[in-house]
C-alpha cells in the first residue's frame, strides 16, 4: 500500500447484476461498530490486514484472504495493520442468491451457509478479484453475468457444501440458435439472461451447455467471432479504428489487445501486411 494516502471508498451497482452491491475501499482509522447485513458479505483483502470479531472470536484477515460473513450474523471491523486495509467486497441480496440456486435446480428453501469466515484459496481469490474488476469496467452484460455465475458456483460448491449441479446436457438446437443470434449482434450482444431466454433455458444451464459444446463461455466465443470479423475487414483495407467501432470493441486499443492475443500481431501491422 506504499504511495497511497488517506481513506477512500467507492460503492456502486452494475445494471446487468440486479441485487448485487459492490464496494472497493481503503480504511485506516475507521472502525465498524457491531452490525449485521441482510445478505452475504464476500470480501477480499487486497492489501494490509483487517481485524474483526465474528461468532464470538477475534479474526485477523491478512492480504490475499477471503472474508465470508453469513446473513444476519453480528460482526465488527477495524485495522489489523498500521497502514489499515484495502479490500473489495460483494454484497448480493438474498433474492439474487435464491435465483442462482433456482437456476441450478438446487433446493432454494434455505440459503447456503459458510462455515468458515476466513479462507486461503488463491485460485478463488484471484477469480473473485477478476470478477470484481469486470463489474467496475465497461465489459458487456453477457460477460459480467456469465462470470458472476461461474464464480458464485465455484465459491458455493467449495465452501458452502452446495451440492454439485447435474452435468450440463447436450442442447444442439439451443447452442446453434445462440450462435446465430450472437453473429447478428456482434457489436451489441444480448446479455446472458436475454440469450438464455431466447433459447428457452435458464441462464446458468445455458452457459454451462454452451461451454460444453464450444469449449468456451458465450462471451469468449463472441470475442473470437469479433476478432475473426476484424481480420476480414483489415484484409479489405479497413482502418483499425473503424473496425473497432463497427464490431463493438471498447476502443482501438481493446481491438489491438484482443487481435494480438489470437494472431500474435497488432491489427495495424496485419492490415499493412495485407495491403
Amino acid at each position: 500500500m506504499n504511495g497511497e494516502q488517506g481513506e477512500s471508498i467507492r460503492f456502486w451497482q452494475t445494471a446487468p447484476l440486479t441485487g448485487v452491491e459492490l464496494l472497493t475501499a481503503r480504511y485506516i482509522e475507521h472502525r465498524f461498530v457491531p452490525h449485521v447485513h441482510d445478505g452475504f458479505v464476500i470480501g477480499m483483502i487486497m492489501a494490509g490486514a483487517q481485524r474483526y470479531r465474528y461468532r464470538g472470536a477475534e479474526h485477523l484477515a491478512p492480504t490475499g484472504t477471503l472474508v465470508l460473513i453469513n446473513p444476519d450474523e453480528v460482526h465488527n471491523g477495524h485495522k489489523g495493520h498500521d497502514a489499515g486495509w484495502r479490500y473489495r467486497a460483494f454484497y448480493p441480496d438474498n433474492a439474487q442468491m435464491h435465483s442462482l440456486l433456482e437456476e441450478l435446480n438446487l433446493p432454494g428453501t434455505h440459503l447456503p451457509t459458510f462455515n468458515d469466515t476466513l479462507l486461503q484459496d488463491p485460485e478463488l481469490f484471484s477469480g473473485l478479484c477478476h470478477l470484481h474488476q469486470l463489474l467496475e469496467g465497461p465489459e458487456s452484460a453477457l460477460q459480467q453475468q456469465t462470470v458472476w455465475r461461474q464464480m458464485m458456483l465455484a465459491l458455493l460448491s467449495r465452501h458452502a457444501r452446495l451440492p454439485q449441479p447435474a452435468p450440463p446436457g447436450v442442447e444442439h438446437r439451443a447452442v446453434r440458435q445462440a450462435k446465430e443470434l450472437l453473429q447478428t449482434r456482434l457489436a451489441h450482444p444480448p446479455s446472458l439472461e436475454e440469450l438464455a431466454a431466447a433459447v428457452n433455458l435458464s441462464p446458468f444451464h445455458f452457459a454451462r451447455v454452451f461451454q460444453r459444446a464450444t469449449g468456451m463461455p458465450p462471451h469468449a466465443w463472441l470475442m473470437q467471432q469479433r476478432v475473426a470479423h476484424a481480420r476480414a475487414l483489415l484484409q479489405q483495407g479497413c482502418l483499425p479504428v473503424h473496425v473497432a467501432t463497427q464490431l463493438g470493441f471498447a476502443d482501438q486499443s481493446h481491438l489491438s489487445r484482443q487481435f494480438k492475443k489470437v494472431y500474435g500481431v497488432g491489427p495495424a501491422a496485419y492490415r499493412a501486411a495485407c495491403t
